[in-house]
């Protein structure tokens, strides 16, 4: 175990990330992010801001949290990316949200660097990100697992080893997709109810007492869609259509129908056209709401 950690992104889930890394690991944690706002804050953790170089070249273990794959290329393989800094021994966790399939090339590039890569998405909401009770899914080999696992334990309570490189993506992918998908039942079924004069609420305490009961229901259909709160800064549209698109993708790849998937990127899409992009991904209700003209 190393006695310094590297963390490159510290946005909306890396910040608290970081910090539960850095108070629970009894580590020295260099961060480094274009916002110096969230440095800011994590320095009275004992969090020492950093550039990307002195995060290579002083940290045997590296995370990442980034917003999509794009970054994460750009991070890893881009002109001043961190591969060709690497020394020989360094291990990159990714925890960023990235396609199954850059997690395997980047596997592949940085095993020809003699380092290890393991793609290790997070799942559950910010307030588990501060909590440290995410749920991480890991695609690695069986000793990079070992030696990043305890790590990873300091940020969530639970983390499962899916299986080679890009197994954690995939399954963490998957997740998403279902949990969308949920999401589109759930506003489905609300604006049903409205139009049919059911009292919403009653509707979603009703659903939790039997089969279609969920942690959908409870948490993105009952604090979000039944209030109608989608504040920023939470797992916005733009995020969840990123999402989508590599589940589809996956989909796509293998000729597996992915219709549902679709029916919950139509409807994301068109939410992000009416300007709820920026907002809590639950807001696809809109979406429906603007097909019917009720609200």
């Amino acid at each position: 175990m190393t006695d310094k950690i590297g963390f490159i992104g510290v946005g909306t889930m890396g910040e608290p990330m970081c910090r539960n890394l850095a108070k629970k690991s009894a580590l020295q944690v260099l961060a480094a992010d274009r916002d110096q706002a969230p440095l800011k804050r994590l320095a009275a953790d004992g969090v020492k801001a950093a550039s990307l170089d002195e995060i290579v070249a002083n940290c045997r273990i590296i995370f990442l949290s980034l917003p999509g794959g794009k970054e994460v290329e750009e991070v890893c393989l881009g002109a001043d990316g961190i591969l060709p800094k690497l020394q020989m021994g360094w291990t990159i966790v990714d925890c960023s949200t990235a396609p199954v399939s850059l997690a395997r090339r980047l596997y592949a590039e940085f095993e020809g660097k003699a380092c290890a890569f393991a793609d290790a998405p997070v799942a559950r909401t910010r307030q588990a990100a501060i909590d440290g009770t995410l749920s991480i899914m890991v695609g690695a080999t069986g000793e990079t697992f070992a030696r990043i696992e305890p790590l990873l334990r300091t940020m969530a309570s639970e983390v499962t080893h899916c299986g080679e490189a890009g197994a954690g993506q995939a399954v963490k992918i998957l997740n998403n997709m279902i949990l969308f998908q949920t999401g589109v039942a759930l506003a489905e079924a609300l604006s049903i109810a409205r139009a049919n004069g059911v009292d919403g609420k009653v509707l979603f305490e009703t659903l939790t007492k039997g089969s279609a009961d969920s942690f959908a229901l409870r948490n993105h259909g009952m604090k979000a869609m039944l209030p109608g709160i989608f504040p920023e800064r939470a797992f916005s549209t733009e995020y969840a259509l990123k999402d989508l698109s590599y589940a589809i993708a996956m989909a796509d790849e293998q000729g597996v129908p992915a219709l549902g998937a679709d029916v919950a990127r139509e409807l994301m899409e068109r939410a992000a056209e009416l300007g709820h992009g920026k907002e809590y991904w639950p807001v696809l209700l809109r979406a429906i709401e603007d097909a019917t003209g009720k609200k």
